[in-house]
């Protein structure tokens, strides 16, 4: 099987604090991690299963939110955006990565302050950068980003985020370029306006789908997400990740796949 596009995935192993991971929607509740570290290599596991090559990040002990690596890296057509995460302590996240993106290739940009940007506000689609305001991502990073995104012919579009941690907890983007959203969860404005098919779910998780070619994959708690995208013709696999949502993960968030 083949992820489509994309040739690589950015993965960095849950770190033994894992535990203490940022929540802000959610209430705190105990976390093993034995089985945490289970689900996250499974997850591993599908990338390489559908062709992807594995690039490990660096493991970062000290860093409970490490393995939220998209946080930190966001690829806009063949550039990287090295990110600065709205919580100060994830600083170090990116710092670990900048060697990683080197070894890649790819050319780098960097977020500066003030701007604050989390990679999992950032939904990249063939025509537009949507970007969430979140508590986690200003405004300041739209204009940062709008020169990268200018290089590939895509439109930066701010996106208000009030009831989940990010923009890609709400919405992301299925194979055919269509989109799956958690019913009211968002103003569907932004992308109604700009022609884009949405498809509202009613399962919290059924948001945030990932993408391996024609194949989505998406949380094993969002069962009628599964059968409503299995009716629009595409394979389906679903993962227990029930260990990583207790501090708000989601399937996209833990990887970045690369062209």
């Amino acid at each position: 099987m083949s992820a489509g596009p994309f040739r690589s995935a950015v993965v960095r192993r849950p770190g033994p604090r894992l535990a203490e991971g940022q929540v802000t929607h959610l209430a705190r509740t105990a976390l093993d991690l034995t089985g945490a570290l289970a689900q996250h290599a499974r997850y591993v596991e599908v990338l390489r299963a559908h062709g992807l090559r594995i690039v490990e990040a660096p493991e970062l002990p000290a860093h409970p939110d490490g393995v939220f690596v998209e946080d930190a890296l966001v690829i806009i057509g063949d550039a990287a955006v090295l990110t600065r995460p709205g919580a100060p302590t994830r600083a170090g996240e990116v710092d670990s990565l900048v060697d990683v993106v080197a070894a890649l290739g790819l050319p780098a940009t960097r977020i500066a302050a003030p701007a604050t940007l989390d990679g999992g506000d950032v939904l990249v689609t063939a025509h537009h950068v949507f970007v969430g305001q979140s508590t986690r991502t200003n405004a300041a990073a739209l204009a940062q980003l709008t020169a990268v995104a200018a290089a590939s012919g895509r439109e930066v579009v701010g996106v208000p985020v009030t009831r989940c941690l990010h923009l890609k907890s709400a919405v992301t983007a299925l194979p055919d370029g269509s989109l799956v959203t958690v019913d009211g969860w968002l103003d569907l404005r932004p992308f109604v306006d700009r022609g884009y098919t949405v498809h509202p779910v009613d399962e919290p998780s059924g948001g945030d789908v990932l993408c391996l070619g024609d194949t989505v994959v998406l949380p094993a708690d969002a069962p009628r997400t599964a059968a409503r995208i299995a009716a629009l013709g595409f394979p389906v696999v679903r993962l227990d990740v029930s260990e990583l949502q207790k501090v708000e993960a989601g399937v996209t968030c833990m990887s970045v796949l690369l062209p």
